[in-house]
């Protein structure tokens, strides 16, 4: 399993770095997302995430192999696999939840948000 989630950390990380590779996952196609870099600061440079930043970011931790990755099955689209990452962001912040799918050649954002449960 060890094997399987680090092709999977390589490939979701070259996928985000794809520009025209990642989408942020649509209600109306059974994929709810709840995706809020704007709304979460960058630890690089103190300001919100930017559409593109929020990516490079992503790509960083997954290239990382310090950062864990946990499979997980969802119930939209059921039986479907994502990937979630807890980051800690430091002492003054809660910890940031990170949800990505994959999805023919495309790395689906899911969700990125402070995490509601765990500081």
């Amino acid at each position: 399993m060890n094997e399987n989630l680090d092709q999977i950390r390589r490939e979701l990380a070259l996928l985000a770095r794809r520009k025209n590779a990642r989408i942020i996952g649509c209600p109306e196609k059974g994929m709810p997302s709840d995706w809020q870099p704007h709304q979460v600061i960058n630890p690089v440079d103190g300001l919100p995430f930017t559409k593109s930043t929020v990516w490079h970011y992503i790509a960083n931790l997954l290239e990382n192999s310090h950062q864990p990755i946990e499979e997980i099955i969802l119930s939209h689209p059921p039986g479907k696999r994502a990937f979630v990452m807890h980051v800690d962001m430091g002492s003054a912040q809660p910890k940031l939840y990170i949800k990505l799918q994959l999805g023919s050649g495309k790395v689906i954002g899911r969700s990125f948000h402070y995490s509601e449960i765990e500081k």
